[in-house]
């Protein structure tokens, strides 16, 4: 959610430009700060970001991206395994040598899990053996497991997009022969010949990324004291909920897009936190990541205001109808600025609400008036101790 001014925007971040009515009256009632969630020479990605929000010092416990989403899918992986991101995105089609395209789009135009488990099904039809299995994820988001395999690098889809994918070709050569073999197999399936048909990018081409070893995550009760639940689409955050030891929900029609369910994700924390014996709900909501990577400011602009009005809106008013008291934490993971089409390790504005002891602020919740208050939390992993200290 995190971003740059926009000039478009009148010089506002599209959180600052956003209709969010419910962020800015809760504001004024919140404690207001900056927080760095990504530990200096790490990545900035969803994986270490999140897992800094939950309380996990990515130094610690990040063993790579890909087996916390193995964890979310169900992969029992062994101590010799390798997980690895398997992303079904978009190459250019023209007339030139496989490795002279361009990526296009690294989430196929939002495929469907549906359409996109049958183009992995036929990738893994023919690819799949004792060394590679290909696990269906979320989406174009998928999972592949290399048997008595080793960590590699391998670059991350987002932060290539418009560039010609020579430069980022594997240098481990099973992975770029896989890639080469996935858009033979996949460049004229039916399913994307009725996807161009329809103006929809093609999901062409498997990209490997994200390679790690299995997780070991502590206990979130046990390390905080608090019974937690898990909400999100995304595999990797089930992923980090399954390792840590909490509940799961599984959010029907939640996708990880613009037009995600957001009103059964508030359902999943009003029941757990009101009707159940929880005392923590993670709200997880993808679609202003997602828009920033498409570069889409019009569309980042709306997830922010549906995340306002239909998430933290029905949240305060679910719990203060129950007669809970309550404390709310509202951040990005990490900025995803619109002019770079992917994460960056900037600080992120957070908002903490505590309704037994509201404040008297004039302030907005926004990356300007965040910095404006010199409120600074170095290290992210500590943020949650600060919701939960007494």
């Amino acid at each position: 959610m995190a971003d740059e001014p926009i000039e478009s925007l009148g010089g506002k971040t599209p959180l600052e430009y956003a209709n969010t009515p419910v962020m800015d009256a809760i504001s004024k009632k919140s404690e207001l700060g900056m927080v760095h969630t990504i530990p200096d020479g790490m990545k900035p990605g969803s994986d270490t970001a999140n897992l800094s929000v939950m309380g996990y010092d990515p130094k610690i416990y990040y063993s790579g991206r890909s087996p916390l989403e193995a964890l979310s899918i169900g992969v029992s992986m062994k101590d010799t395994d390798i997980a690895l991101r398997c992303n079904i995105v978009t190459l250019s089609e023209e007339d030139v040598p496989f490795w002279q395209r361009t990526i296009i789009d690294h989430s196929s135009s939002e495929i469907s899990t549906e359409e996109c488990a049958v183009l992995l099904k036929a990738v893994a039809d023919q690819l799949a053996n004792e060394e590679f299995q290909f696990y269906v994820g979320t989406s174009y988001r998928h999972c592949l497991i290399w048997n008595e395999g080793r960590v590699v690098e391998l670059t991350q889809p987002h932060d290539v997009l418009g560039q010609v994918i020579d430069q980022y070709k594997p240098t481990t050569e099973v992975f770029a022969k896989m890639m080469e073999l996935s858009y033979d197999i996949l460049v004229n399936h039916p399913i994307n010949i009725e996807r161009k048909k329809k103006g929809l990018n093609p999901a062409n081409c498997c990209w490997f990324w994200g390679a790690g070893t299995k997780p070991m995550l502590s206990s979130f009760e046990e390390k905080t004291g608090k019974k937690g639940v898990m909400i999100s689409a995304v595999d990797l955050l089930k992923g980090i909920g399954v390792g840590a030891g909490m509940e799961v929900a599984n959010v029907e029609g939640a996708t990880g897009g613009l037009e995600t369910n957001y009103e059964g994700k508030v359902e999943a924390a009003l029941d757990a936190l009101v009707n159940k014996d929880f005392d923590f709900a993670y709200i997880h909501v993808e679609a202003p990541d997602e828009m920033g990577h498409q570069g889409s400011v019009e569309r980042k602009v709306k997830a922010i205001e549906y995340l306002d009005g239909r998430v933290i809106g029905p949240v305060i008013e679910g719990l203060e109808k129950a007669g809970e008291d309550f404390r709310l934490l509202v951040l990005p993971d990490h900025p995803t600025p619109i002019r770079l089409r992917t994460h960056t390790a900037q600080d992120v504005p957070y908002m903490l609400y505590d309704s037994t002891a509201p404040k008297a602020e004039n302030w907005n919740y926004n990356e300007r008036e965040a910095v404006e208050t010199y409120v600074r939390v170095a290290q992210g992993h500590t943020l949650i101790d600060h919701l939960f200290e007494k």
